[in-house]
């Protein structure tokens, strides 16, 4: 697919990877339509289509779309203790399917798929040399991660566009009021974020107007047609690391002691029996702890050799317009 030529459909277009994808695209020249459950505020795109992809009512698109780029999807909710394994499946997959099957009604060629870093397992091991790639591909070990790799499989194996791709991104970052880094950026703006031990793990992570330059990169690629691709940028750092970064954004002092990882762990273990007594994990538990000093490095080195992507920003330098929007939003409530 060497050209676009036609309009760009963006499912999830209410979200916010899918207001900003609008935006760019738009920016670009392109004519976009966006389809999401709920209506459209003013002139997020050229056409909106009000769709409900799990209702079981087929999907009706125009018949001169170029692409799709699909977002729409339950994400990971971290807050479940137990995981409705059949409502991953049936907005994840049936969602997904029931886009595929318009897709190819309409003789649409392109197809990005917004998959996630957890459709393999986490990388074993714990601190790590070298980052994850897309070699690494064990099974995953979550139903939101399962119900993402067997949407992958459909639109890779399914045969029903030419110009099939998934993405894999790592946790994106941007000026946002929800997700976890908003969450620790306002923990630790109100002091109340505790000061984590250097363990010299690795994340990754990514801006969100670098994902979107590759799905579009990924959507006019030739080179890209049938491929998954990790993304992430180019800048890993430990949760100290990042602790200290977000100090210095929101003008807290660094303190000069932290927390001894033993007591991390007992904290993890009291929240693990408040979220069972509750039936709702509690805010810090051994899963948080995990996120929190455990390592998820992954590598997009394959994304920047054959599609010639290239991250433009860091989570370090773009920290600061981040909180800045925190604290707007938290200002306008």
């Amino acid at each position: 697919m060497t050209e676009t030529n036609g309009r760009i459909l963006v499912t999830g277009a209410g979200g916010f990877i899918g207001r900003r994808m609008l935006a760019l695209l738009r920016a670009q020249g392109h004519v976009t339509i966006g389809l999401d459950r709920l209506p459209a505020e003013a002139g997020m795109a050229d056409k909106w289509i009000v769709a409900d992809l799990t209702a079981g009512t087929p999907v009706q698109l125009p018949s001169d779309i170029g692409a799709i780029i699909h977002l729409a999807g339950k994400a990971h909710a971290l807050s479940e203790v137990a995981q409705d394994e059949a409502e991953y499946f049936r907005i994840n997959l049936d969602g997904t399917r029931q886009v595929l099957e318009a897709a190819r009604r309409a003789g649409v060629r392109g197809f990005v798929f917004f998959s996630t870093i957890k459709a393999a397992a986490d990388w074993p091991g714990g601190d790590m040399s070298l980052p994850a790639d897309e070699s690494w591909d064990a099974e995953p070990d979550t139903p939101y991660g399962s119900s993402k790799r067997a949407a992958e499989k459909l639109v890779l194996e399914g045969g029903y566009v030419p110009h099939p791709v998934v993405l894999r991104p790592c946790l994106v970052y941007g000026p946002t009021p929800k997700g976890n880094l908003a969450k620790m950026i306002d923990a630790v703006a109100r002091g109340r974020f505790p000061p984590l031990p250097e363990v010299n793990n690795r994340r990754s992570m990514v801006h969100l107007d670098d994902v979107i330059l590759a799905a579009i990169l990924a959507m006019a690629s030739p080179a890209a047609a049938g491929q998954r691709y990790i993304v992430a940028d180019n800048e890993p750092f430990s949760t100290r690391q990042l602790f200290e970064w977000i100090c210095a954004a929101v003008g807290r002092p660094v303190p000069r002691w932290s927390v001894p990882p033993a007591v991390l762990r007992l904290l993890g273990l009291a929240g693990d029996t408040v979220g069972r007594l509750r039936g709702r994990r509690f805010i810090f538990d051994s899963a948080a702890l995990a996120k929190l000093i455990g390592s998820a490095w992954y590598s997009s080195a394959r994304l920047q050799r054959e599609l010639g992507w290239r991250p433009a920003h860091t989570l370090r330098e773009s920290l600061p317009e981040i909180c800045a929007a925190a604290k707007k939003s938290e200002g306008g409530r």
